[in-house]
């Protein structure tokens, strides 16, 4: 690093906290930090609108973050609202609607993540947090080998400013580079997901249901190993995508691009996905899952939503986690801010194991069970045709399992983590 090239950021500029990376995790903790009164600086190094790979889709867990966050008016006020899964395989359809939680909404909402990322870190700012976007943090600060700061780089000057922090949240997602600088790690024996997403035109696009298809074929009726996904927008436009998991025998060689040909080539007419239709190519990426990285605190440092390998195994998606681990972190934060006690940050560690630890553990065990196709077709085959054992599923995968009854859902979720607590760890 050229010293003579890096400016402090001001004589004062010491934060209580700085924020590598705006997206959902980062923002969420740059909010309740600044909700706090701490001084919180968020650090992006893309400039908002951006573009992000994903589903669009908002789970009730989300929307309960985004609610506390006090996005919940916007929400109903702009985007479309949906209420719950149709599941199709095998020529059966099931319509299953959220179901009603103590906690959290019976309801989702669709929003592209260009429009959901800039507003919740707006919403940061105006709680009071400092956000510099087309700002890359491209090394910490370390003093006496404890991290002091980060070194952020502006990418339109190409100046360099050393911003000091008592303490550095990673957020900077799937393919960052921070946490690994100060020696986290991707626990590979962990399930990695893939992901592929296109934007279509469609008659459909105000649609009440988020629809995944369980066994994708192609045109020959030949079995392809993942799932497909059709989410309505409301905007005139549909999400089409693919997921699969790295659980699948030679996964590393399915090409998803072919996977999504095949998926949009065999979709229902009704939802009118052509290639006149297609808003643009189709992009993808990786989804480290189920809490794979760690370690997720440092002596002054935490590590929240993608970056942490928070995606849930189950389903793909890491949006509520992200807002939930941001949240956990600005806790924590805060707590070691207030009580002048470093080891406070260890309380988010605590707190990932009592919201996460089994519920994670019995996902990736579960996605290792289906990780042969033949076993995949043959649940959805029997899962299709038992609509209650097919609504518990969707409790289980979208973690809404309600803390206060323990009916047929509850008890088929904890004789699944008995199983797995007294079994090997998978």
């Amino acid at each position: 690093m050229d010293h003579m090239a890096v400016k402090s950021a001001s004589n004062d500029a010491v934060f209580d906290a700085v924020i590598v990376g705006a997206g959902p995790a980062g923002a969420a903790c740059a909010f309740w930090l600044g909700q706090n009164g701490h001084r919180v600086l968020c650090i992006e190094k893309k400039d908002f609108p951006r573009e992000k790979t994903c589903g669009d889709g908002l789970t009730p867990r989300a929307v309960r973050q985004l609610s506390d966050m006090g996005l919940g008016d916007r929400l109903a006020d702009n985007y479309l609202r949906y209420d719950g899964l149709r599941a199709i395989a095998h020529g059966v359809t099931l319509e299953m609607p959220w179901p009603s939680h103590p906690e959290f909404p019976s309801y989702g909402y669709v929003v592209r993540r260009r429009e959901l990322d800039q507003m919740v870190a707006d919403n940061a700012v105006k709680a009071g947090a400092e956000l510099w976007t087309g700002a890359e943090a491209i090394e910490p600060v370390l003093e006496h080998g404890i991290v002091r700061g980060v070194v952020v780089k502006h990418k339109d000057s190409g100046e360099k400013v050393t911003v000091q922090a008592k303490y550095v949240v990673i957020a900077d997602g799937a393919n960052g580079r921070f946490g690994r600088a100060l020696g986290t790690s991707r626990d590979r024996s962990y399930p990695l997901g893939m992901a592929i997403r296109g934007y279509y035109e469609s008659p459909m696009h105000d649609d009440p249901w988020i629809e995944s298809h369980l066994d994708i074929k192609d045109r020959d009726g030949n079995h392809l190993p993942g799932y497909g996904w059709i989410f309505p927008v409301g905007d005139g436009t549909i999400n089409v995508g693919c997921g699969l998991l790295s659980t699948f025998k030679g996964w590393k060689d399915i090409n998803t691009t072919k996977l999504m040909d095949a998926f949009t080539q065999t979709a229902p007419e009704r939802w009118g996905i052509k290639p006149e239709t297609s808003c643009g190519p189709a992009t993808g990426g990786r989804l480290p899952t189920g809490g794979c990285v760690t370690p997720h605190v440092g002596p002054t440092w935490i590590v929240v939503g993608d970056a942490a390998g928070s995606v849930n195994p189950f389903n793909g998606e890491g949006i509520s986690t992200a807002f939930e681990t941001g949240r956990l972190a600005a806790d924590a934060v805060s707590l070691a801010l207030t009580s002048g006690d470093g080891l406070a940050l260890l309380t988010y560690e605590e707190r990932l194991q009592e919201i996460y630890g089994l519920y994670f553990k019995v996902a990736r065990a579960f996605v290792k069970a289906i990780g042969n196709p033949a076993i995949m077709r043959e649940l959805a085959r029997v899962g299709m045709h038992n609509r209650s054992l097919m609504e518990w599923v969707l409790r289980i995968m979208a973690n809404l399992m309600r803390p206060d009854e323990l009916g047929p859902a509850e008890a088929a979720y904890k004789l699944v983590a008995q199983i797995v607590k007294i079994g090997p760890e998978p």
